[in-house]
Formats: structure tokens, sequence, C-alpha cells
């Protein structure tokens, strides 16, 4: 079955009970699968493990705001569409959202049908028959976003998930350097105050795999952060 005929996945993230009640109930009604989350970090969770089609998100919620899940999540899938639901109706709010990628915006008190409506044509904008298999490449390295593989000069690199997160984030950005708050935010949502070595202990990790297949990949920019060497330069 193909995204655009199975039934559509919902994540509702809403800590208002009474609200995630009456969405849960009348998206099932009208055939969606519903997942629901009362916090962003546990949204973020539901998010990777499940891949759900589109996003409902509250931007007021118990351990931050709707809009530092939407950059994460954001960050790791461009294909995950986002409709903010939250009772901030400022002119400036609306931009803020719709400029973080959210592909609408509704605020509350809302008309629930009109949510469903919502949906249902954002979803019709986003989701494709035969969704676009990314290979990503950097020299002998390849990351496969379809089957979550990993080779190098042809070989099969095992990662854990956390590893081929961070691989994935420094290949999508193999022109910069990435600073270790950035991989904090994007790889793990945490506040980079609170953890300090998680980084570095865990581009060790990448560095000892990758580094037994070729020359090694990954440079330090002290001070900055970390990124892939450029392919024309030499390795002593």
């Amino acid at each position: 079955m193909d995204s655009s005929t199975r039934p559509a996945t919902v994540l509702v993230v809403e800590d208002e009970p009474s609200i995630t009640d009456i969405l849960g109930i009348t998206l099932r009604f009208h055939g969606f699968t519903v997942l629901c989350a009362a916090t962003g970090s546990r949204a973020v969770e539901l998010a990777r493990e499940h891949r759900p089609d589109l996003l409902l998100l509250d931007v007021m919620l118990p351990d931050g705001n709707g809009w530092q899940v939407c950059r994460r999540l954001r960050a790791e899938r461009d294909d995950l569409a986002v409709v903010f639901l939250t009772a901030r109706d400022a002119p400036a709010d609306i931009v803020a959202g719709l400029g973080l990628g959210g592909d609408d915006y509704i605020t509350k008190p809302f008309n629930v049908d009109e949510v469903v409506a919502r949906v249902h044509s954002v979803l019709r904008r986003t989701r494709r028959a035969a969704p676009v298999q990314r290979v990503l490449r950097h020299g002998d390295l390849e990351l496969d976003e379809a089957t979550y593989t990993v080779r190098r000069a042809g070989h099969p690199v095992e990662l854990t998930p956390t590893e081929y997160n961070l691989l994935r984030h420094l290949m999508l950005n193999s022109e910069r350097v990435v600073t270790k708050e950035q991989l904090l935010q994007h790889v793990w949502s945490f506040d980079f105050e609170v953890e300090s070595t998680v980084v570095e202990t865990y581009i060790s990790y990448l560095r000892r795999k990758l580094d037994r297949l070729g020359p090694p990949l990954i440079v330090t920019r002290r001070g900055v952060g970390y990124g892939l060497r450029a392919l024309e330069d030499d390795v002593c």
C-alpha cells in the first residue's frame, strides 16, 4: 500500500485532555489513524517511532513550545505536514508558525469540522503517491534514507539509531560546520548546557566505525563544531 492509499496518520500534540479527546474521536471517525502526545518530548518520540503524515500541534506545551517541536521534526523529515492548533492568535504568532514550516495555522476556539477539512486539504498537498527515496552521498559514504542503511566503499556500516541520526545530520550539512549545540538540538533534542559530552562521545563512536573502511571523514573545527572532510582535501 503506497502513501496515497493507506489511511493517513495524524499525531495530535495537545496537553488539554478534553481537546485531545474530541480531536481523536472526530479524526478516527473520518478514517485517520490517530496518535496523541501531551508534551513536546513525547511528540518527538512518537514521530520518530511511527512517522505520522501530519502533526496537529499546539504551541503552548508543558515542557516547551510547539515551535521547538516543529523545528526538530522538520530538520529530520521535510515530508511531515504540520498544522498548528493554538490559542495564540496574534498576527506575529501566525507569521512565525508559517515561517517555521507550518502548512496551516488554526486558532482556538475552533470548529472541529473545520479542523478535519483543513487536515484533508493539507494532506492533499503534501502526500505523494510514490515518496521520493533519497540517498545521501559524500565521497565513498552512502546513507539510504529509505532503508536506514549506511555503506562505505561498498561495505555495510552497522550504526545505532543515534549514530545514524548524527551521521545523517552531518551529511545533510556536508558543506558547512555544524555546532555542538545544533547537533544536540536536532539529534538528541537536548539543551546543550545539560548534556555537554554526549556529542563528543558519539562522534568518537562514528569515527571508530567509519575510519576502519577508509580515510578519516569527520573533522573537528575546534571551538566551533564538526563537519565532513571536503572531498578535495588530502589526508596525510
